[in-house]
């Protein structure tokens, strides 16, 4: 099954267009995990079990493992959610982007070594560095286009012929990358008026929209400016509120009940 076929049935098996982000912090655990050797595999696995049928994907952030030198848990929490939780797709969120033979390794990276479903990309070098991901048709390729962040305008919104640079972006991959039928977009849930424009271009095509919860995006404008024609094409995740929800022995109930709580705040509006 396709990466966005198996986001598709997630979405609706699970009746949730929620993906978890895991974005391990050790100094941010609960008390009885701190300094333990396998904290981080122990804590992602629990919210991992705990949210899985409530989700449409789970979004690991290769920096928060790589930092702790936790790749290794890495590879067993994508394994794990495989064996354990299939037709749940997993989002590497690596942002890579090079060229040659680099781009072909980080590809090689994300879906051999570690088994992503589908890998965040960034497309400043143009279609060569990542045509290594866009060959791979079964697997996912999400590319950033409109970011969450602040600084995101320096340049994304620069006047591009006469449209903001990170439309051109949108109408670059929608027209020409995604031959494949494997590609989505990444797009903040802070700037809701420019999801809306995305969609409008990239007509049915997955969305991922990271920047509620924590980042205080607006649920009710991300899902009336971001969905598709079936009310559906988004990929909303959310990584600290759910991740640090509890601080205490139940965190990982905790953590169920926000995922929860944004599923069904999502539904309420789509």
């Amino acid at each position: 099954m396709s990466f966005v076929a198996a986001i598709d049935a997630a979405a609706r098996k699970n009746a949730s267009l929620v993906c978890v982000g895991l974005d391990p912090e050790p100094l941010r655990f609960p008390a009885h995990l701190r300094g333990k050797p396998d904290a981080i595999f122990e804590l992602c696995r629990a919210i991992v079990d705990a949210t899985a049928d409530i989700v449409c994907a789970f979004k690991p952030q290769i920096a928060h493992f790589a930092a702790q030198r936790a790749e290794e848990a890495l590879e067993r929490l994508i394994a794990h959610i495989h064996a354990n939780h299939p037709g749940i797709p997993v989002i590497l969120d690596a942002k890579r982007g090079d060229i040659g033979s680099t781009a072909q390794h980080y590809s090689t990276e994300a879906f051999d070594r570690y088994r992503a479903d589908a890998v965040t990309v960034n497309p400043y070098l143009g279609r060569d560095s990542a045509q290594p991901f866009l060959d791979r048709a079964d697997k996912g390729v999400i590319v950033l286009c409109r970011t969450s962040n602040p600084g995101g305008a320096d340049f994304q919104n620069l006047d591009c012929g006469g449209m903001p640079l990170y439309l051109r972006v949108a109408e670059a991959i929608a027209r020409d990358w995604n031959a494949n039928g494997n590609c989505a977009l990444v797009v903040g849930a802070t700037w809701p008026n420019e999801l809306r424009a995305v969609r409008e271009i990239v007509g049915d095509m997955p969305i991922l929209v990271p920047g509620v919860g924590a980042q205080g995006g607006d649920v009710e404008a991300v899902v009336r400016n971001g969905r598709n024609a079936q009310g559906a094409g988004l990929v909303v995740s959310s990584s600290r509120a759910i991740l640090y929800a509890g601080s205490g022995k139940d965190f990982a109930d905790a953590a169920r009940l926000e995922a929860r709580k944004l599923r069904d705040e999502i539904n309420r509006w789509r």
